[in-house]
């Protein structure tokens, strides 16, 4: 059986997405939940920027600098399909609570090693510790999140949670890049530490019950710990086949992971290119916030990205915005014009990252969805072990200048491809979408009212 509901087709939800992030906004459960996320997340970038800056002041070294990132990052790749796994088998509220509790702690270890001066191998150490901590979280929110909003509202609400990411990257490394002018980076860590409690309180305070049970526990029965731990990894083989089954949700992921090939590649080459620059470690926070505050500019795009009639243009184009401004780094000398083509990479991503939510949200089942998002999520962020591990050996073949060329010409390869004719599209898809367009056109139905089952694709965004 195919695991995804014929509940929404882009073309028929587009008039819907109108002002649909503000309508999201008007959910008060979603707000807190976002409150929530938003407070630990400008703590993680501040923490990051602290991180990687306090690693390189000790070594000096590329190598640590992408080992670090790899240790920050693999945990969420080998972890987070059970994290997805966990998501979608436990209440989702106490699975967040502990998690950004978890994280606090870790956060306490990193600044004992910054005050104490202990030895430098602890940070990425105890950095992997936090991600590992976190792997069920992002999973738990996205599969909430449709709980929440009405179903015209999703676009909206994942635009919102973008923003408010972009927003974090924006505050978070801005800030981070002060506390590093004014002090040790042992203070970034603590007040990370404090913001995880905070977030922890938060949603501490969402109610308990349905909202956060998984799809499968609303009836109110449960399983033995034994049982439920038993069927994890049943669970998930049941959210890769979801994800396998779905051309969408393939070519989404794709593209999501090609922006994290090139993050993970910037977390090593921007530190060198703000060097460049004449600034330190506050510069490489700079360049974090110019990439958040892409993501926040064109974040009121994101109901209507996802809506759009091409879909793949629309994926292209954004992945585009990403590979473009890597050579112009490569040949700037300008402070200006690196922080603008920043926030042109820092939006481009952040339209991906809708169009992957949005597009999983509706093309998977919410009994899977869960599980499957804790593949898709690990499978993009196994981009960024990747391009942080490949670009310090890159830098020392090609130079720093030739490693950011290399990296944007493969993003631009995969923004190219994707426009080629034929591709990601579904033949049942051209056979099915003409009698549902006539259908909503010609007012067939009434308002309200679902495009009947046989009108509809079985595969709601291929073109």
């Amino acid at each position: 059986m195919d695991p995804r509901p014929a509940e929404h087709d882009p073309a028929v939800d587009m008039p819907a997405v109108t002002g649909a992030v503000r309508a999201s906004l008007r959910q008060p459960l979603f707000r807190r939940l976002l409150a929530a996320l938003a407070i630990s997340q400008a703590g993680n970038w501040l923490y990051n920027v602290a991180l990687l800056a306090a690693v390189y002041e000790r070594t000096h070294s590329a190598g640590w600098l992408a080992a670090t990132t790899a240790a920050r990052i693999i945990p969420i790749v080998v972890l987070g399909p059970v994290g997805g796994a966990v998501a979608d088998r436990f209440d989702r509220r106490r699975v967040m609570i502990a998690s950004d509790l978890a994280q606090a702690v870790t956060m306490l270890g990193l600044a004992t090693v910054a005050v104490a001066d202990l030895p430098i191998v602890l940070a990425p150490a105890l950095a992997a510790l936090s991600t590992a901590a976190s792997a069920p979280y992002p999973s738990c929110v996205a599969a909430t999140t449709p709980r929440l909003v009405e179903p015209e509202q999703l676009a909206g609400a994942n635009s919102a949670r973008s923003a408010v990411n972009s927003l974090c990257v924006v505050a978070g490394p801005a800030l981070g890049g002060v506390l590093l002018l004014l002090g040790s980076p042992a203070v970034a860590f603590g007040i990370n530490a404090a913001s995880f409690a905070f977030s922890a309180l938060l949603v501490a305070t969402m109610p308990r019950g349905a909202l956060f049970r998984p799809a499968d526990r609303l009836d109110g029965t449960s399983q033995s710990g034994r049982a439920r731990t038993h069927q994890l990894f049943a669970d998930l083989g049941r959210g890769l086949a979801a994800l396998r089954s779905s051309q969408v949700a393939m070519r989404l992921v794709a593209a999501d992971t090609s922006c994290s090939i090139v993050y993970g590649a910037q977390t090593v080459l921007l530190v060198l290119v703000a060097r460049n620059l004449g600034h330190g470690g506050e510069g490489y926070g700079w360049l974090l916030a110019a990439c958040g505050l892409g993501g926040v500019l064109v974040v009121g795009l994101g109901p209507r990205a996802a809506g759009s009639g091409r879909p793949r243009v629309v994926l292209a184009a954004a992945l585009l915005c990403v590979a473009v401004p890597l050579p112009v780094l490569a040949m700037t000398s300008s402070t200006v014009l690196a922080l603008v083509v920043c926030v042109i990479g820092g939006g481009g991503a952040i339209l991906v990252e809708i169009l992957a939510d949005t597009g999983l949200q509706k093309s998977l089942d919410e009994e899977v969805l869960g599980r499957a998002y804790g593949i898709a999520l690990p499978a993009a962020v196994a981009g960024i072990v990747v391009g942080s591990l490949v670009a310090a050996p890159m830098v020392s073949l090609l130079g720093w200048r030739g490693a950011l060329w290399v990296f944007g010409a493969l993003a631009m390869g995969h923004a190219l491809f994707l426009l080629r004719p034929g591709v990601g599209a579904d033949p049942a898809r051209a056979r099915h979408r003409r009698p549902a367009r006539r259908a909503e056109r010609l007012n067939l139905l009434p308002r309200g009212r679902r495009v009947p089952m046989r009108l509809r694709s079985p595969r709601r965004a291929d073109r």
